[in-house]
């Protein structure tokens, strides 16, 4: 599917950009992302989809529910070994979700969501793609790593600048 294979495109630079930094670099705040870290951007975008894979089962996608895991977010290794761990996990069939909302802090219950498994995984996909975006910023500013021109750039955005190169 066309789809995890673009989520697998992403993640695949995600992890080239974790080798080419330091783990210094990786949990160092930076002042252009408002002192977050790259590694709190990673974790984010790992959490993210893990729950997904953590819902599937039930039927119940609560992003709100992620773990928040320090050791991801202050361990390079640790989140190249998480990013390798989620595209196999994303090869089951689409179904039916709901998504759990708090968008509303006077409420106690969420609200429900229809959605379905493949909608998320391409909502988790435009995500860490505008993270990346971010990270690309925090990269700039701790060092001089040269990353992909579409780094952190949504397909339709490559596309379209291809589009007008020819």
């Amino acid at each position: 599917m066309m789809l995890q294979t673009a989520v697998n495109t992403v993640l695949a630079q995600l992890s080239d950009s974790l080798v080419l930094l330091s783990d210094e670099q990786y949990a160092k705040p930076c002042s252009r992302l408002s002192n977050n870290s790259i590694g709190q951007h990673l974790r984010h975008i790992i959490e993210m989809f893990q729950c997904l894979d953590d819902g599937y089962e039930s039927g119940l996608i609560d992003y709100e529910k992620r773990r928040r895991d320090k050791q991801i977010e202050n361990e390079r290794l640790v989140a190249i070994e998480q990013l390798q761990e989620i595209y196999p996990r994303l090869k089951k069939p689409d179904k039916p979700l709901l998504l759990l909302t708090y968008y509303d802090d006077q409420v106690q219950d969420p609200e429900k969501i229809e959605s379905n498994y493949f909608r998320e995984i391409a909502y988790n996909l435009e995500h860490s793609i505008h993270h990346m975006a971010l990270i690309r910023v925090g990269i700039s500013e701790l060092c001089d790593i040269s990353l992909e021109d579409s780094y952190g750039v949504a397909f339709s955005t490559v596309k379209y600048r291809r589009e007008c190169a020819q």
